[in-house]
């Protein structure tokens, strides 16, 4: 079983997910404009069914969860490196990990925001 971290390592793997992420981001975008386009010509927009708030919440913290584990890994493997030579560098290395970490917090937030 192939790691996320071995599986990002290839350049090949990396452009891989940065389409497939751009691809979801620009549906998501369609469908945002979509029913803005179908509000503005003056026909009445359909209700939204009660599962796309759900849609919504699961993305938002599926999104920041991502961006968290990606930020402290970054945070983790060059911390561990500036520790083996300055060990006074812990403090810094855990303030920016609970940076990485907060954005999880503000997607868990969003979601229930949206679920509210």
């Amino acid at each position: 079983m192939v790691s996320l971290v071995g599986f990002l390592q290839d350049p090949k793997n990396r452009k891989l997910l940065f389409r497939i992420v751009l691809f979801v981001n620009i549906l998501i975008m369609l469908t945002a404009l979509s029913s803005l386009v179908v509000t503005a010509f003056g026909q009445e927009a359909a209700a939204p069914a009660q599962g796309d708030k759900y849609m919504g919440a699961g993305i938002a913290v599926a999104g920041s969860t991502l961006g968290a584990g990606i930020a402290i890994y970054g945070t983790a493997s060059s911390g561990m490196a500036a520790l083996v030579e300055k060990s006074e560098l812990s403090t810094w290395l855990l303030l920016l990990a609970g940076l990485g970490e907060g954005v999880a917090i503000y997607g868990l937030i969003i979601a229930i925001l949206i679920l509210g």
